[in-house]
């Protein structure tokens, strides 16, 4: 009986990856050190707040449906947080954009969850285990800095990504932690749309080419209203890490107590279970 092939995806913010501090600490943490020492955390947090509800209203899914790119539309967000907080006569920092903008793209502002690295050798390892092949993406409702963000923590991150040129080139392979990545912002649909999860079964067959082998379809998120719902109604199995229990969905059981068997075993009863941490998911990648 020939394996079965495994495609697993993961949510990006919030499930690989996190703020090093919280947003609007560094925020003002760089505000401060160029000068605006009035500004605080707190004043930060609900101008942001206004901002990005602002910008998200103008310029939907991060710009690209009025043709901006996502570097204008957070400039536009980072001004718009800190113009009602100068004091008269006081001007933007000419280096405050810039040093956001960097920050906020790279290593400088976030940090891998510890049991990332441990999570992703797992699921590699399976397909010597019990797969035929493993294909692993990134689905994720964000802009395009999501790749770049995954690279500069360390990860090896293919350039196929939904929606671009990368995306044609076919019969990709490599040594990539992510095979390709898909983001809302080219996809023109946020999670739980089923078709961002339709995006992501195209690209695995981009990095793997077509073929009339059955997939096992997971994805791991820690929103239970967009991560779970949306993957289940696309046809997926869904996990979700959070360390709260989101919802009292009766369909979703929660596996930490539970002796850790295989992927299958996994969602014998369910096609949604939840963990507190990766930690625990890596145990059931053995």
């Amino acid at each position: 009986m020939s394996k079965k092939n495994l495609l697993i995806c993961f949510d990006a913010f919030g499930t690989l990856f996190q703020p090093r501090r919280p947003v609007a600490q560094q925020y003002a943490e760089v505000a401060n050190s160029l000068g605006l020492h009035h500004v605080t955390e707190d004043a930060v947090q609900s101008s942001f707040k206004a901002a990005f509800k602002k910008e998200s209203k103008q310029n939907p899914n991060y710009g690209k449906t009025n043709g901006m790119n996502a570097e204008r539309w957070w400039t536009n967000i980072i001004r718009n947080t800190f113009q009602p907080l100068l004091r008269s006569n006081e001007q933007l920092p000419s280096e405050l954009i810039p040093k956001l903008l960097h920050r906020f793209w790279s290593n400088e502002g976030y940090m891998l969850f510890p049991d990332v690295p441990l999570v992703l050798r797992g699921v590699r390892n399976l397909q010597s285990l019990r797969y035929d092949r493993v294909v692993v993406g990134v689905i994720t409702n964000s802009d395009d800095r999501v790749p770049d963000v995954l690279a500069s923590l360390g990860l090896k991150v293919s350039p196929l990504r939904y929606g671009t040129q990368q995306q044609n080139l076919g019969g990709h392979s490599g040594n990539w932690d992510i095979d390709f990545s898909v983001m809302s912002y080219d996809v023109g649909h946020e999670k739980p749309d089923l078709r961002i999860f339709d995006a992501a079964e195209e690209m695995s067959m981009a990095v793997h080419g077509a073929g009339e082998s059955s997939w096992e379809k997971i994805y791991v998120g820690d929103e239970y209203d967009k991560d779970v719902v949306g993957a289940i109604s696309a046809g997926w199995n869904a996990i979700l890490i959070s360390v709260e229990k989101q919802s009292q969905d009766s369909k979703l059981e929660w596996r930490d107590e539970q002796e850790p068997g295989s992927l299958q075993e996994l969602f014998q009863s369910s096609k949604a279970v939840g963990f507190k941490s990766l930690s625990r998911l890596a145990e059931w990648l053995r």
